[in-house]
């Protein structure tokens, strides 16, 4: 099959959708699929895999890597990928994604829509009133899966939430998938906690994330400080937005020689820091479904996340799910159990159903299963 994805957030970007797009790339590329994608364009980067399709792009007004997406494409592109595309799946619900919708109208093209993001979850970045806004994303999101001949979700969770603001598309599971052979190769190192700023003696609680507001990071720093445990400390694997707030908030909390920000680290790096850390903590409840999270059981770490459905549901009988608060968590923090428990073991077990192949292999009978719909509605008409 030739595929085209169309996706607002890609590389130069690091986060989990660009992670779950490369990886259903690779997999589906790794099945004999073609795969084709469509993004916006990002000054001074250049691709150095995989046939993508760069579109003109402007910056927003607001510090961010992310680009307002022009929707053009030229007429080589259209006449030689776009019109022979068995399946177009789109990403993002903004200008690729309405991009996809059109194309796969005008040609007749299945359309998949992956949900990737909660945007009511991000209401914050809007400047109106957040109820509003609130309600104008929740809009958005059922008015553009109601486009789709399929929409994919990465937890039940996730499912149901659509559900409830009224999509009537069919809505498959499908759980977004990682290289578990990448992340069960990590190793608990003494080198990586050095350089994370954790030394003898000491314990390591890492969080890997895009540090913004929604990703609830400061509940972290209060737990830290609320525990008060001198030999504790938090390692802040990502970057974003809030970084220069969180590390503020730090020192104010007076923890700021226990709390070590990374900023981004390489991918290639993940599996190590994740099988090195005593503990690996998520306080997010907006995500759907928590791709580190996946990583970091692959990995065999100890895992405490905050109570929400998606996230108990990614961790199964594995890690700890505490109250989204900071007592909680500092409470959860003070005791870890020892690696002799076999938690590794039952964590590893957790992050099979996480594979790329199974994920690959669902989208790609999703994919074929439209193909024969759309042929058996021709022949009909």
């Amino acid at each position: 099959m030739r595929i085209g994805f169309f996706t607002e957030c890609y590389r130069p970007i690091v986060n989990g959708i660009v992670a779950s797009v490369d990886g259903l790339a690779e997999g589906l590329r790794g099945r004999g699929h073609e795969v084709y994608l469509f993004a916006p364009r990002a000054p001074g980067y250049g691709e150095t895999d995989g046939p993508v399709f760069r579109m003109p792009s402007l910056p927003l007004p607001t510090s961010t890597p992310y680009r307002l997406t022009l929707p053009l494409v030229s007429r080589r592109n259209l006449n030689r990928v776009i019109k022979r595309l068995d399946v177009i799946h789109a990403h993002s619900p903004f200008v690729t994604g309405w991009m996809a919708v059109h194309y796969a109208r005008r040609f007749g093209i299945p359309l998949v829509y992956t949900y990737h993001t909660r945007l009511e979850a991000y209401a914050h970045y809007i400047p109106f009133e957040p109820h509003a806004t609130r309600r104008a994303a929740t809009r958005l999101t059922r008015n553009f899966a109601n486009h789709a001949d399929a929409v994919i979700v990465p937890t039940t969770a996730m499912r149901d939430r659509l559900l409830e603001v009224g999509v009537t598309a069919c809505v498959e599971v499908v759980h977004s998938g990682i290289d578990l052979c990448r992340f069960g190769a990590g190793t608990r190192r003494e080198s990586v906690r050095r350089e994370a700023g954790v030394g003898a003696g000491q314990r390591m609680a890492l969080f890997v994330s895009r540090l913004a507001r929604e990703k609830n990071v400061s509940l972290l720093l209060e737990a830290l400080a609320w525990g008060g445990d001198p030999a504790l400390h938090l390692v802040v694997a990502g970057d974003g937005p809030d970084r220069e707030a969180f590390e503020d908030r730090a020192r104010l909390l007076q923890i700021q020689d226990r709390t070590h920000f990374l900023g981004a680290i390489d991918r290639d790096r993940l599996p190590d820091l994740y099988a090195s850390a005593d503990v690996f903590v998520f306080p997010s409840v907006s995500e759907t479904q928590g791709l580190v999270l996946a990583e970091a059981m692959a990995a065999g770490a100890f895992v405490i996340a905050a109570d929400a459905r998606q996230n108990r549901e990614v961790l199964g009988d594995a890690g700890r799910v505490v109250p989204a608060e900071a007592a909680a968590f500092a409470d959860a923090m003070q005791v870890v159990p020892a690696e002799s428990t076999g938690y590794a073991e039952c964590a590893r077990r957790q992050a099979a159903r996480f594979s790329i192949d199974e994920q690959t292999a669902r989208v790609a009978a999703l994919y074929s299963r439209l193909l024969v719909e759309e042929k058996t509605v021709l022949a009909g008409s």
